[in-house]
């Protein structure tokens, strides 16, 4: 496991971490409270062992920052601490404290607090999960892939390269359900989510955006012949063989909109999810179960 050490003490700072990587575990120090800080902002640490009373900034203040900033991955924070009594402890839990340590501390009571806290991060783990995961197709949902969305668009504006995205909306979908009933349709788009998994490269991420729309990212993607040819992998990919939804088979097939951000335009998540969206809307105007290219944006709709 990942530890940060917030431990100003160089003496308590070098047994601790060298008690830690005895252990199996991976662990970064730092000497001060701001220090430690600034390595959680660069990268995310699991666990946190700090020290209650440190200069510049203190146990309590910083368990505050990274309560106050909290993002979707936990970090468990445990104190240590030579004060005693409930006061103290009350304290410490009403900054964000998960847990304490008395100093000096031994190994077997630092061995027993770091198995309550893989525990208890084995949970947080296991709820972000659902939290970003779609119940039915396992796909990630909508905020998680629109979430994606934003972080790839971010990383191409750095690396002045284009991005893919392919907004997919199932034909016909809402007379599977209303013919057929809603396990039927419960069944179609449990297999258009594998067989648009089966259709991505690794890099790629897919999430349904909602109901039988289906919306992808591509990094890499960075010509428009590119992303149309992995729209027309998907689309037939999604009508290669009917679906087995117990009684009968069904046929199946998906309408694209296809969109490409650009190099010198500055667009957020929702301005290219609504190219692709309008194109989809072509695609399904035009006969449905064919992909559409939305026009690139125009110079003039830059904004700073």
């Amino acid at each position: 496991m990942k530890i940060l050490i917030a431990e100003d003490d160089m003496t308590s700072r070098l047994v601790l971490g060298a008690t830690l990587k005895k252990m199996g575990h991976q662990v970064t120090a730092a000497s001060s409270g701001r220090e430690a800080w600034d390595a959680l902002n660069q990268e995310h640490f699991p666990l946190l062992i700090s020290d209650w009373m440190m200069p510049d900034m203190d146990g309590l203040e910083l368990c505050r920052r990274i309560r106050a900033a909290q993002g979707a991955r936990y970090t468990y924070i445990i104190l240590l601490t030579a004060l005693s009594g409930k006061g103290s402890y009350l304290e410490g839990l009403d900054a964000g404290a998960d847990d304490f340590i008395t100093k000096p501390f031994d190994e077997d009571t630092l061995v027993a607090r770091l198995r309550v806290a893989q525990r208890i991060l084995a949970l947080h783990e296991t709820l972000r999960i659902q939290a970003m995961h779609d119940a039915l197709t396992g796909l990630w949902n909508r905020a998680a892939i629109v979430e994606n969305l934003t972080h790839e668009l971010d990383r191409a504006r750095r690396d002045a390269r284009p991005l893919g995205v392919v907004l997919l909306d199932l034909d016909h979908f809402k007379s599977v359900n209303d013919t057929h009933g809603h396990g039927a349709g419960d069944a179609v788009l449990k297999e258009a989510a594998q067989r648009l998994k089966s259709s991505m490269r690794c890099y790629d991420k897919v999430g349904r955006y909602g109901g039988e729309e289906f919306l992808v990212v591509a990094p890499g993607c960075a010509q428009c012949e590119n992303v149309l040819t992995l729209a027309e992998r998907i689309r037939g990919s999604i009508a290669a063989e009917a679906v087995d939804i117990g009684e009968q088979m069904l046929a199946m097939s998906c309408s694209l909109g296809a969109a490409v951000s650009s190099t010198h335009v500055r667009e957020d998540a929702a301005a290219i999810i609504e190219r692709a969206d309008a194109a989809l809307y072509r695609a399904k105007e035009g006969g449905r179960n064919r992909t559409e290219l939305a026009p690139e944006t125009p110079m003039a709709t830059i904004s700073q």
